[in-house]
């Protein structure tokens, strides 16, 4: 038996097709509508709105339009043991699933990333979307992985199989806004959404109605407790427009699984220290990325222009525990470990008109040395597929949207987004852009792993982690930092032992101070020494 539920405000009259089997459903209250019927896994169902169909919107798994009834509790779980890993020995790995085969291609890297160092797999998002091309960030049904990248029970048997390596399993949650096409819940739920606050999506979630909060909570909770991922990174919480739900949400996801380490990260443009200190969380450091950028390129049109002025000053500022953008005003000198930094991630790379990597971009020494102070760096590093490995192919913006309007509208607006900088100011050159919706700007995406030069040295530099970093960081502190002439910076950490972390980068070949002791790394620009207690 199987109870079937929608919250459906704006309806008289809600039907549930069960495999061709039109039954009513009675309404409860507060513009509730539920029925039992007798069921077994695996049947199609759909609800009815006047003659429209709709997805279960709560649904686990989804077959060409038909929302599929599941048993949750099928899977053999074999991670009885699993009691996750602690924050501090994290080494994040950002990956696309469906541009690595699926559920059953990203399990097939699983061994060689724990052999490097990696420490936690992050995917990014899974939810369903219409297609079977799109970076996930337009998904509109937030329970279900998305069909074209396996069951339920292979993204479970991933995750399993994550778990029996020492991997942790992080999962890149949309819970801001919906994607364009095939979100019904305007048709039955407008209350869902607010008129009176836009977002750069639409009209924003109101997340003052308890329905709503509930249903975006037990998603995150069921991505916990049913699938065991160990933490999720909430997509741009600035676009939620409510911290408390934000901190909300965090507690309950971690009291899903008590018996577990339960990791939260975000993404916040407003660089809202306090949110990360009252609530527990990491944030996603777009300041160090940027400052890091505009000093390996010199590039400064854009967000970069914000970090042109005095980019080591602000590199070192990002180092010492500080946004270096506060725009949350003055907030709280964070630990280290409050801060996910990155030299690469799917915005900064796919956000570029053709989706060029640093190593397109950067001279090869200075980009080994800013990998050093990634990875050496107390910090949370995160890599981006295919960095470990020198791929050279470009990671682009792609979708897959059957209604030719709304595919042509992604496409101009994309391009004309490049429009404000000057290589796109000729429309002839933005026409050049890749088209979203073609099936080889996803097929040119999709990135080799068979560089073993770079592959030893980021296992080189994680295992110098592993010896020397990890087991101090807890209670790491930033002593200073500062920049030593216009690109060379030099930073300072009391250890939770006691010991002193001192890395010192010069981007651009610059003699720099010898250190004191011998340094567990000299090598491209980059030094990096501890002095025990």
């Amino acid at each position: 038996m199987t109870r079937f539920r929608l919250w459906a405000p704006a309806c008289r009259h809600v039907g549930l097709d069960l495999e061709g089997q039109v039954t009513t459903m009675p309404a409860t209250k507060s513009g509730w509508f539920e029925v039992d019927a007798d069921t077994r896994p695996g049947m199609r169902y759909r609800f009815l709105i006047g003659d429209t169909a709709v997805p279960d919107p709560a649904s686990r798994r989804q077959d060409e339009g038909w929302s599929v009834v599941t048993d949750p509790g099928s899977y053999r779980w074999q991670d009885g043991s699993w009691r996750g890993r602690p924050w501090e020995e994290t080494v994040i790995y950002e990956l696309h699933a469906g541009l690595m085969g699926g559920f059953e291609g990203v399990e097939s890297h699983l061994p060689r990333l724990a052999d490097l160092g990696v420490t936690a797999v992050e995917l990014m998002p899974v939810a369903q979307f219409p297609g079977t091309r799109n970076w996930g960030y337009d998904g509109v049904l937030p329970y279900a992985p998305h069909s074209a990248y396996g069951t339920p029970d292979d993204l479970k048997r991933l995750i399993d199989r994550a778990h029996g390596l020492g991997l942790m399993v992080f999962l890149d949650v949309v819970y801001n806004h919906f994607g364009p096409d095939g979100n019904y819940l305007p048709l039955y739920a407008p209350q869902f959404f607010r008129e009176d606050r836009q977002t750069p999506w639409g009209a924003a979630i109101d997340f003052r109605k308890e329905e709503v909060r509930r249903f975006f909570i037990d998603s995150a909770r069921m991505w916990v407790r049913e699938f065991h991922v160990d933490g999720l990174r909430l997509d741009a919480v600035h676009a939620i427009g409510d911290d408390g739900f934000v901190a909300e949400l965090a507690r309950e996801a971690r009291a899903a699984a008590p018996e577990r380490h339960v990791h939260i990260m975000v993404e916040n443009e407003r660089n809202d220290a306090a949110l990360l200190r009252d609530g527990g969380m990491a944030q996603w450091n777009d300041d160090f990325h940027h400052a890091i950028h505009v000093l390996l390129t010199g590039e400064s049109e854009g967000y970069y222009g914000e970090y042109v002025q005095a980019p080591a000053a602000g590199l070192a500022k990002s180092l010492g525990g500080s946004f270096i953008q506060e725009r949350s005003g003055p907030g709280p000198r964070l630990p280290p470990t409050a801060f996910v930094n990155f030299l690469q991630n799917h915005d900064h790379v796919g956000n570029r008109a053709f989706g060029e990597r640093l190593i397109a971009l950067v001279d090869g020494t200075a980009l080994r040395g800013a990998i050093a102070l990634l990875l050496l760096g107390p910090s949370i590093p995160l890599i981006f597929f295919g960095e470990e490995a020198g791929a050279r192919e470009p990671f682009l913006y792609f979708c897959d949207h059957a209604d030719p309007k709304l595919a042509d509208a992604v496409r101009e607006g994309r391009r004309g987004e490049f429009a404000k900088f000057r290589a796109f100011a000729d429309p002839e050159a933005r026409a050049r852009i890749p088209d979203p919706n073609a099936v080889e700007t996803f097929q040119r995406s999709r990135p080799r792993f068979d560089g073993d030069d770079w592959q030893a040295l980021y296992g080189e530099l994680l295992a110098l982690r592993r010896a020397h970093v990890v087991q101090r960081l807890r209670g790491a502190v930033a002593i200073g930092a500062e920049a030593v002439g216009k690109r060379t910076v030099r930073a300072l950490w009391r250890m939770g032992d006691g010991a002193m972390l001192t890395l010192q980068t010069s981007f651009d070949g610059s003699s720099m101070p010898r250190p004191p002791i011998a340094p567990i790394w000299d090598r491209d620009g980059t030094q990096c020494w501890i002095e025990a207690p």
